[in-house]
């Protein structure tokens, strides 16, 4: 028997799987496509009306809080060195990519991270389809999603989306099931619903594990950046990519080393609130 009509057969029922989809769920789509877009743009907004001495000023204050002073003042210079390279405006549209997908990743993320915690045999199960969507090439999320939805800022978050989430759900499952068994006894002894175990016992000692996986989301996020370039996201991916097909060495330089500013500062940010949550469930 001949293999490859097997594989052209798979093929074949692909195309036609993907068409029909696209024709019959083109009202859902559409829709999926507005709210997606609808919420980067106000987060956009939210990030280019104020001029860029105020987010450096507030980056810094923030980072002085979570961290010292020093760290502060570093953050704040180093975001109004995106500004001095011309590039202020495509680091505003990247972070608000970044924030907007990872977000949406973590309120998927960690309640079915949570129920993976407590149903072990769930949990199994994500294991097998998260290895697979971590193993996988991101190209390969962006195809039915530009099929779907078309070039735009939605096919990026989409395809951002889905590898962010992976890294959520499982560290909020490993910390649900770090919980140690004295404490889960103790609650017991003391009558507490299951609701008062999850809020007060399972939940403080997961925290910590929680934060790590928004860590590890972002810098995921961070990750496809510059491919979301490609599909029409804007930002510092778009501009990358179009310094490549112009091999324009100098943009290309400037727009990674806005990246790395951006990705060092929010990792520094979460890496810090991890460790006051580890502190203070102690």
């Amino acid at each position: 028997m001949d293999i490859s009509v097997i594989a052209d057969t798979f093929d074949v029922w692909t195309d036609d799987a993907l068409s029909w989809i696209s024709d019959h769920g083109e009202w859902l789509f559409e829709f999926v496509r507005m709210v997606l877009e609808t919420t980067y743009d106000g987060v956009l907004w939210l990030l280019q009306v104020p001029p860029f001495y105020v987010i450096a000023v507030l980056a810094a204050l923030i980072a002085w809080r979570q961290i010292n002073l020093l760290a502060g003042v570093a953050i704040g210079v180093a975001l109004a060195f995106c500004s001095f390279m011309g590039l202020w405006e495509e680091t505003m549209s990247t972070l608000a990519l970044v924030i907007t997908a990872t977000v949406l990743a973590l309120l998927v993320g960690i309640p079915v991270g949570i129920v993976a915690g407590f149903v072990r045999t769930f949990d199994r199960f994500l294991d097998a389809v998260l290895d697979l969507v971590q193993t996988l090439p991101p190209y390969i999320y962006l195809l039915p999603a530009i099929a779907l939805l078309g070039y735009s800022p939605a096919t990026a978050l989409v395809a951002t989306f889905i590898v962010a989430v992976p890294p959520a759900v499982r560290l909020t499952s490993l910390g649900i099931r770090m919980t140690p068994n004295e404490f889960i006894e103790l609650g017991q002894a003391s009558g507490l619903t299951p609701w008062q175990m999850f809020t007060k016992i399972r939940m403080p000692f997961a925290v910590p594990s929680v934060m790590a996986g928004i860590n590890q989301s972002l810098m995921m996020a961070f990750g496809m950046v510059v491919i979301a370039g490609i599909v029409g996201s804007g930002g510092l991916g778009a501009t990358i990519y179009g310094a490549i097909r112009t091999l324009d060495i100098a943009v290309s330089i400037n727009a990674a080393i806005a990246i790395v500013i951006l990705t060092m500062i929010l990792d520094r940010l979460t890496q810090s609130a991890g460790r006051r949550e580890r502190e203070t469930g102690r």
